[in-house]
């Protein structure tokens, strides 16, 4: 029976105070949807993409769109200084001198932000009767002579000395390089002018260049070295891992090494040990960084890793350092305060939340000294949305109730057999950590496990070039990252949000797989609970609307034709 005008009046009624309810609750939704947030695009170091690439994937979850080109620091700070991207990222800063050439600061105003640490390492592809090397060991002096073209032979004298478990192959070295202007370059080079001044300056004028040779971003090759450049930290890192390309090493940051499943040298530190650039190593190096602490000078919050080569540590790292995000400070044409806000939050959520990811992704989390002013840096983008941010609700597993870098001062010491000497450790490193080289006889002096004490690991003091001594006291787990998958070379793969060739067993070229996969809250925004709990009772709502009044109709109906029937 047809229910009554009065009733359906009365369903329409519940119908109307249900859409106003949802109404209501969708208008005191948190902002997370895909509109909400202005598209920004960046450029920059592709020592640090693996990084950004995984966290660009996950605050898409938040409606924002950060893209991203890794086109190397050199070209990232060019871009940013013409306006081109709405953010640079670079290991070195503007004003440096290469070559004779001064790189000029932009015009427009900026701030330099750490986003992440994590070691420059040498990636290499090298096989004894056909089996994988994974354990080579390289000082400094032996590191600069492969680079600079003095040793060009694997079975070198010197190469034999670092390695006295492993009987070498006569295979040529193939030194890869970047072509590009590139962060890893800078930071590699300036090692080299500082540990290895001589060789590095003889290569320099064997190259052409003025000297002292110094920093540079752009690799010189002499004609005729054998040497092979190519581009980015893809392109170096692919080289390498081809199976024509036995005999090839490069340098690169850890994560490249770990994404493609192949090892990296372990560098000879000033205590005479073998260190591989783990989370933790690169930590407890990173302890004797000294950073300028002058808010008022444009260098704020860089980096001067001298101690860093030198640190009497015996877990340190030698080639450790920071990665920075160059900011905007002025509202300049491209830029505007809708593109600050977007810049501002995924800030927030890259200096808190996406710490915690930074050692699977073959990185090293932030120390509080640093992350603290990282978000002050973040409250001079134009038209950002400031938060209170409560510290301790980061996680960040370098964070400890009194100050101190917890994870740096857990890092295991090196095993006995790591030690410079007639010994030698059989275990593997980086990506193919799970996969021993065996040693000669008599050789692996006992590689149980190591010490695995902790040190206070003191602060650095001190002042250099006009820089005061503020002290980072980087730090990560102790333990090596989870590496990728066999030494094979395997298929490629096309990252969908990179357009990049990423190797088939990566999980997309993002790290760890299980790190894409994981739910991650972003930072500052204590509203999570109340969107979630709201977005449910508003789904609840809108079924009520949709299917409340039909039923309700038919129930009143029926109400109505008993009170007939009755009457």
């Amino acid at each position: 029976m047809t229910p009554a005008p009065a009733t359906m009046n009365r369903a329409r009624l519940v119908a109307a105070l249900l859409a106003l309810l949802c109404v209501l609750l969708a208008a005191n939704l948190p902002a997370a949807h895909a509109d909400s947030y202005t598209k920004i695009s960046g450029a920059g170091s592709t020592w640090s993409s693996n990084a950004l690439d995984q966290w660009r994937r996950n605050v898409t979850q938040y409606g924002m769109t950060v893209n991203y080109a890794a086109v190397g620091s050199s070209v990232g700070r060019e871009q940013f200084k013409n306006g081109v991207s709405d953010f640079g990222v670079s290991e070195i800063p503007y004003g440096l001198t290469e070559f004779g050439v001064k790189d000029a600061p932009p015009k427009r105003g900026y701030a330099y932000m750490p986003i992440v640490a994590g070691g420059t390492s040498f990636m290499y592809n090298l096989k004894i009767g056909g089996k994988r090397v994974t354990n080579l060991r390289l000082s400094g002096a032996v590191l600069t002579k492969i680079f600079t073209g003095k040793i060009t032979m694997w079975n070198a004298p010197e190469v034999a000395a670092d390695n006295p478990g492993l009987t070498l192959p006569a295979r040529r070295v193939i030194p890869v390089v970047r072509s590009d202007g590139s962060g890893t370059t800078a930071q590699f080079s300036t090692w080299m002018a500082k540990e290895q001044s001589g060789l590095w300056n003889d290569y320099c004028r064997r190259a052409g260049k003025p000297t002292p040779c110094g920093l540079t971003s752009y690799y010189p090759v002499v004609p005729g070295s054998g040497f092979t450049a190519q581009s980015g930290s893809l392109g170096v890192s692919g080289y390498v891992r081809q199976p024509q390309a036995e005999g090839a090493i490069t340098y690169v940051e850890y994560s490249y090494a770990i994404k493609t499943g192949f090892p990296v040298a372990k560098l000879l530190n000033s205590s005479g040990y073998y260190v591989e650039p783990t989370a933790s190593s690169v930590a407890v190096g990173l302890m004797s960084a000294r950073i300028n602490d002058d808010k008022n000078s444009t260098d704020y919050l860089t980096q001067i890793l001298d101690n860093v080569y030198r640190s009497g540590d015996r877990r340190a790292y030698p080639l450790s350092s920071y990665s920075y995000m160059i900011v905007p400070t002025s509202n300049e044409a491209p830029f505007t305060e809708d593109k600050g806000r977007t810049l501002g939050a995924f800030a927030y959520y890259f200096l808190c939340e996406g710490q915690q990811q930074a050692d699977q992704l073959g990185y090293s989390p932030l120390p509080i000294n640093l992350v603290q002013a990282g978000l002050s840096q973040v409250r001079r983008i134009p038209g950002v949305e400031a938060k209170n941010v409560d510290i301790k609700g980061c996680r960040n597993p370098t964070f400890s109730a009194d100050g101190s870098n917890t994870l740096a001062k857990k890092a295991p010491y090196p095993q006995p057999c790591d030690q410079r000497g007639s010994t030698q450790c059989s275990t593997g490193t980086a990506g193919a950590k799970d996969q021993r080289t065996p040693v000669k006889a008599g050789a692996n002096g006992g590689s149980s496990g190591g010490a695995s004490g902790t040190s206070s690991g003191g602060t650095a003091a001190g002042t250099s070039a006009g820089t005061t001594g503020g002290t980072a006291a980087g730090g990560t787990t102790g333990a090596t990252t989870a590496g990728a998958t066999t030494g094979t070379t395997g298929a490629t793969a096309i990252d969908p949000d990179t357009g990049e060739q990423v190797p088939a067993d990566s999980g997309g070229g993002g790290g760890d797989p299980s790190v894409a996969g994981n739910p991650v809250s972003l930072a500052a925004d204590g509203q999570g609970a109340l969107r979630t709990t709201l977005m449910a009772l508003s789904a609840i709502l809108l079924l009520g609307v949709v299917v409340g009044p039909p039923i309700a109709a038919r129930v009143l109906g029926d109400r109505a034709d008993r009170k007939r029937k009755s009457a």
